[in-house]
């Protein structure tokens, strides 16, 4: 599963947290003392609503306090993220946050926040991204898809969830940096994209692979080509990587759901969070309702989720910029 790369971690400070109110002093006394709200800036149903209403179930259970799971989709995130960086940083205020709604949402559009108006708490879950055909394509593999891109620029169709996701952007640089081009269909999340591919209205998509669409990679619907991840996932262990094709840095278009409240929550909230959602991740019941394929082998607490924020961002600033 992707992790940001340790040489960013010195960006966290800013972002982790300031003060010294209680920090390393095992929890936040008296912490909650009200009921958690925890927003999903998507709409209800899809993986990450199904990943915050896991992780909240027990998050619920194990701080002995009500969490209260709230959608607040629109704007791309905007709608629950400004939510959230307005909210009380007391850790009764929490939010799923990715890349997509933390960077590349405020680098698009002049939305009054940008990433560092967040604390990050830990990854909740990594949802890598397949470019996938359907099951009658001519193209066989990987290398037959670009090869077809590069005899004829801008000729396929590949969908995308929207032109400003990591998926459009990431296909941006594979024609900027690599040179192979390829016209980028957006839609409107997972579900459109795979009625457009099983009608072949598009030669193949850029997606999420969640439990939907692993479901469509089993029955043989879906082809998988290539995976996002930086190294060949487990569960689809034939299926090379960008960067083993040569498409080196293209491994930002998955998406990693976060746990965050607003800046400057107190460094003894974030360590009894931080803590809790470790519990949470450890055990079996979250895992197996999570997708066992998509929680971090080894728990990325604050200072990876950071990590990844501030990697997209120096990514993607000199794109959307």
């Amino acid at each position: 599963m992707r992790r940001g790369p340790a040489v960013l971690l010195v960006a966290v400070g800013v972002l982790a947290g300031c003060g010294d109110d209680g920090a390393g002093d095992g929890g936040a006394e008296g912490y909650p003392s009200e009921d958690v709200r925890l927003l999903v800036p998507y709409a209800a149903g899809g993986p990450t609503d199904l990943t915050t209403r896991t992780v909240g179930a027990c998050l619920e259970s194990e701080l002995d306090a009500t969490v209260v799971v709230e959608n607040a989709p629109g704007g791309s995130g905007a709608l629950a993220t400004t939510e959230l960086v307005g909210a009380e940083p007391d850790g009764h205020t929490l939010s799923l946050v990715t890349a997509g709604t933390m960077v590349l949402t405020p680098l698009a559009n002049e939305v009054g926040y940008t990433y560092e108006d967040i604390t990050p708490i830990g990854v909740m879950a990594d949802v890598p991204s397949v470019l996938a055909v359907g099951e009658d394509s001519p193209y066989a593999s990987a290398e037959d898809l670009v090869a077809a891109a590069e005899e004829s620029p801008g000729t396929l169709d590949v969908g995308v969830p929207g032109a400003s996701t990591p998926q459009g952007i990431e296909l941006q640089r594979l024609a900027d940096d690599h040179g192979v081009e390829v016209t980028v269909v957006p839609f409107d999340g997972n579900a459109e994209m795979t009625t457009a591919l099983l009608g072949g209205n598009v030669d193949a998509v850029l997606i999420n692979a969640s439990q939907d669409v692993t479901g469509n990679i089993d029955s043989g619907a879906f082809v998988p080509l290539v995976a996002s991840s930086e190294e060949r996932l487990d569960w689809l262990p034939d299926v090379p990587t960008f960067t083993e094709l040569g498409f080196d840095g293209l491994t930002l278009s998955g998406s990693t759901f976060g746990l965050a409240g607003p800046a400057g929550l107190p460094d003894d909230v974030v360590a009894t969070l931080e803590d809790t959602l470790r519990t949470c991740l450890e055990q079996d019941e979250v895992r197996e309702g999570i997708g066992e394929e998509y929680v971090p082998e080894e728990f990325a607490g604050a200072d990876e989720l950071a990590a990844v924020l501030e990697e997209t961002q120096q990514v993607y600033e000199p794109i959307l910029g």
